[in-house]
């Protein structure tokens, strides 16, 4: 099983870090090892100083598929979910400044925070859900599926042209603006409409 995460998928949040708008979607991986485990806090590496939450709604792939057309999209996932794709960006920084791979800021062991699921079914739709993170009980990260340059079914379509997509794999669909560092003792919660769908403690 595999994680697969899309960049700069929020014009909002492109400007927020000065990126470039990409005319493809921007695609990295995660090992499994980079889940954080349920019920555990993160703990904050001691290789950065600057750990940024990024909350993102996330689609688990349902069956076996290779080069899928984005009108047989829907057909390969039937649950939404919501977690954190935790990034060291300061480490990101000096990868990116030197034209090196983002992995040891992006899947770190811990890296990676899956929510709850939910039957794709409970929404009417996809491309049009509301989510949000709270640090500390304060609203930090808002967004709607509907202001994603690329939306899930395209990123289906894109990245299985590369990998094969298995049951279990987790996309993580992007981040919205207002990324932030963390700190020990914040509490982030997490929210797909008004559902809650996790909770963690940074130590």
């Amino acid at each position: 099983m595999k994680l697969i995460c899309i960049g700069r998928n929020y014009t909002e949040h492109i400007e927020e870090l000065e990126n470039e708008k990409p005319s493809e979607p921007v695609v990295f991986l995660k090992p499994d090892t980079s889940i954080l485990l349920k019920k555990q806090p993160f703990f904050i590496p001691d290789f950065s100083d600057e750990i940024h939450h990024e909350v993102e709604v996330l689609v688990k792939i349902n069956k076996v598929g290779k080069y899928i057309a984005k009108k047989f999209a829907h057909k390969y996932y039937d649950q939404i979910g919501l977690g954190i794709d935790f990034t060291a960006r300061d480490l990101q920084s000096k990868l990116k400044s030197k034209g090196l791979p983002w992995e040891k800021a992006k899947a770190f062991d811990g890296a990676a925070v899956v929510g709850e699921w939910l039957p794709k079914s409970n929404f009417k739709n996809v491309d049009n859900i509301n989510f949000s993170l709270k640090k500390n009980d304060e609203i930090v990260q808002k967004g709607n599926t509907s202001l994603m340059l690329y939306k899930i079914d395209e990123i289906i379509e894109y990245v299985s042209k590369y990998f094969t997509l298995k049951i279990g794999d987790i996309i993580f669909t992007g981040t919205p603006a207002g990324v932030g560092k963390v700190i020990a003792n914040d509490k982030l919660t997490g929210f797909l409409e008004d559902r809650k769908l996790f909770s963690i403690t940074i130590k």
